[in-house]
């Protein structure tokens, strides 16, 4: 499948109609899905209808957007309208909202065609969307092997091509790690950027929405269109957002010095010899384009993931208690007085991993507790925001893994939870610190399995984030490759 500027091109000069692009998404999924697992609901009808409004767009003369009959994929904890939203757990299992998330609202309003929702770790916990109540992902480069978590469904449909790009969630690497597993291109914007409204809550002082792509392009072009204020998002930022893709440029040069911090605590122990080989290659490849490198230090790095996971739990507590199968949502039957029907509601309408992490945000968070682990938690937070901001005095943008290994087989860390935290220990300080960070194809491990680089940038500057990444994209063939899925 094509990039957006191409399919646009194509629309534009009718060379295909977006009925046409749409089918060729559909089609492509109901072939794959049986073995791939990216969707929990694939709305084909409303797709289709909502190409046949561009084709008559088009028909008419009218202008269209460069999102206009383009097939996405909506992670499946964003609200639509009439459409189930599911967030992969049973407690959600018949639920449709009534009214639609300010991202989803943002993409009908310019054309988008969508696809379908994808599958996810149940309410964006976990690390290899193994979790879901429903269904495993399969990795398109491996069908045995995990696609990562939580955004998983949605990544893995970009790489197989069943969808131009899609939408996930990120609350402490759910859009790097799956886009670093899958060999795209992910980002999470800064904390603020995009509305959460309509994003069903995981933790929310964490939680931001990015999209996926198989270009860098691609993801500059989908960012422009959910990014913006929104009154109905109180952590909303109220700032002017650039045209991110019409900045692009294939060099850096003439924007004068770029200074890039390698940060050295992501490097040696436990990182995979194949992903130090790529990332190192790949930094040689930006300084060889123009860019001086620094080693940074970011001491307080490695707290980032004990810290993370008293936060996350906590707010994860709090946000779940609206489950109780008295408002809406999975109600357990034969209950004979209230606390037995919340107690079996719960116990019987989440999975393990999501009662794990509420038992333990319930319990950081209960008298007693609070000051020796969620305070503590939040000063140590403070601390890593701390590290970046005098990073940033040095460097423009800080570069390290975005995964310290490639993707794992199915069921190969069931047993062993902290190992799956871990694999976030470079993607949870940009969450805890707000901050934006992009992973970007660098290469490929001997199992053919792709690796990730990860950009972070200073708060708010998407535009020279995406830049740097689209310099070194283009001075690679990474991003080029594709699984040879049939």
């Amino acid at each position: 499948m094509a990039s957006i500027r191409e399919l646009h091109e194509q629309l534009t000069k009718k060379e295909r109609s977006a009925v046409e692009i749409t089918q060729e998404a559909l089609d492509r999924i109901q072939a794959l899905e049986p073995k791939l697992h990216s969707f929990l609901h694939v709305t084909a009808q409303q797709a289709l209808e909502q190409a046949r409004a561009v084709d008559a767009k088009i028909a008419a003369g009218e202008e269209i957007g460069l999102l206009a009959g383009i097939p996405i994929g909506i992670k499946d904890n964003l609200c639509t309208k009439g459409i189930p939203t599911t967030c992969a757990s049973r407690i959600l299992e018949n639920f449709v909202p009534p009214y639609e998330s300010t991202v989803t609202q943002k993409l009908l309003d310019v054309g988008a065609v969508t696809v379908g929702k994808t599958n996810l770790d149940e309410f964006a916990m976990g690390g290899s969307t193994e979790n879901s109540a429903y269904q495993v992902t399969g990795n398109p480069w491996d069908l045995s092997r995990v696609p990562g978590g939580s955004s998983g469904g949605s990544a893995a449909a970009v790489a197989a091509q069943e969808c131009v790009v899609s939408i996930g969630s990120d609350t402490g690497g759910s859009i790097r790690q799956p886009a670093s597993f899958c060999g795209v291109v992910g980002i999470k914007p800064t904390y603020g950027l995009v509305s959460r409204y309509g994003l069903v809550a995981f933790a929310s002082s964490l939680d931001q929405i990015g999209p996926f792509g198989r270009t860098v392009e691609d993801v500059a072009i989908l960012l422009n269109a959910i990014a913006g204020y929104d009154p109905k998002d109180s952590t909303s930022l109220k700032v002017k957002i650039p045209d991110y893709a019409a900045s692009l440029r294939p060099d850096f040069k003439a924007r004068g010095k770029l200074r890039i911090g390698i940060i050295k605590e992501t490097f040696g122990e436990g990182l995979d010899s194949a992903v130090e080989q790529a990332v190192t290659k790949a930094i040689d490849q930006l300084q060889s384009l123009g860019a001086e490198i620094h080693i940074i230090s970011c001491p307080n790095f490695r707290y980032g993931v004990p810290s993370y996971y008293i936060i996350a739990p906590s707010e994860a507590s709090a946000n779940l208690a609206r489950y109780d199968g008295v408002k809406y949502g999975y109600r357990a039957p034969g209950a004979d007085n209230l606390l037995s029907m919340y107690n079996r509601t719960r116990a019987e309408g989440f999975g393990p991993e999501v009662k794990r992490r509420i038992m333990i945000g319930t319990y950081a968070l209960s008298a007693g507790y609070y000051d020796a682990y969620y305070l503590k938690a939040q000063k140590v937070r403070t601390l890593i925001k701390q590290d970046f901001e005098r990073a940033f005095k040095k460097v423009d943008i800080l570069a390290c893994p975005t995964v310290p290994t490639t993707a794992f087989k199915a069921g190969e860390k069931n047993t062993d939870p902290l190992s799956m935290y871990l694999l976030d220990l470079m993607t949870i300080p940009v969450n805890l610190a707000g901050l934006p960070g992009i992973s970007v194809p660098c290469g490929f491990d001997n199992n053919g399995l792709p690796i990730g680089l990860q950009l972070i940038g200073k708060v708010l500057r998407e535009d020279q984030l995406l830049q740097v990444a689209y310099t070194y994209e283009q001075s690679t063939s990474w991003h080029l490759r594709q699984p040879q899925l049939s």
